[in-house]
């Protein structure tokens, strides 16, 4: 009964220690993320950082012809096919698809979350933008059209937001630690391409990706830091969790 009960006690602080580790973990992101930008914005008026920016440019686009960028022929049209997995439109459909399928399955917080992410992202990504008012590079060496302001990447911003947001999700439905490994480096990855294609495009300069990537990840974890509180409320109130729906009252407790 002693061995029982010590195992039990254990078991309990090794769990502990986890959710607190990634809570630790998931504020130590957000406080990256933003002092990584505040000084990616202190560099975009600097000299330095327009070096930096200049002569990334200089390599993905050697030539002022914007067909004629490095790398082989098909490069470019891989890069415009993976660069629009970041536009709002696609981010929108995706969305749309995702919040639908977890209010079917009766994930009511996860769908809001989601919504305030993509949401908040939008309203975080227009913003910065008017603040800065940065100029793109050169129209003339653009692969793509472009609209507004040049700082932070929208598609870097949106795309780690959503894709980091959808990956935590799923990956808080597997049992595998592999497979959560998998789905969130999946992700990530997913948003890291999209934000250089940005680049290899010439449609943002690299210190404008860069800041995307870091407000969009700050972001991200900050709602998984909400929904985290949200449900240790529930729990230590024995609540039923918005995520899952309430139990019926013709099923009774386990004894």
């Amino acid at each position: 009964m002693a061995l029982k009960s010590a195992t039990g006690t254990l078991s309990h602080l090794l769990h502990l220690a986890r959710t607190e580790m990634a809570v630790l973990s998931g504020l130590l992101i957000v406080t990256l993320g933003v002092l990584a930008f505040a000084g990616l914005a202190d560099e975009t008026g600097e000299a330095g950082g327009q070096v930096f920016d200049q002569a990334v440019l200089a390599a993905v686009r050697p030539n002022i012809d914007p067909s004629d960028a490095w790398g082989p022929w098909w490069l470019q049209v891989a890069a415009g096919d993976i660069t629009s997995l970041g536009g709002i439109a696609v981010l929108g459909l995706f969305a749309t698809i995702v919040v639908a399928f977890l209010l079917i399955q009766g994930k009511r917080l996860s769908a809001v979350l989601l919504l305030m992410g993509l949401g908040g992202g939008v309203a975080l990504s227009e913003g910065l933008k008017g603040v800065f008012e940065r100029a793109r590079p050169p129209a003339i060496f653009q692969a793509v059209e472009t609209v507004n302001a040049s700082f932070p990447s929208g598609h870097a911003l949106l795309s780690t937001v959503f894709y980091l947001t959808v990956g935590v999700l799923l990956a808080r439905t597997l049992p595998r630690r592999r497979l959560k490994v998998f789905v969130l480096g999946a992700a990530i990855l997913i948003a890291l391409l999209i934000g250089a294609t940005r680049v290899y495009l010439a449609a943002h300069w690299a210190t404008d990706v860069l800041a995307g990537w870091s407000v969009g990840a700050a972001w991200a974890m900050s709602l998984w830091l909400v929904a985290h509180m949200i449900e240790r409320r529930q729990r230590s109130r024995h609540a039923a969790l918005q995520d899952a729906p309430a139990p019926t009252a013709e099923i009774a407790d386990p004894v």
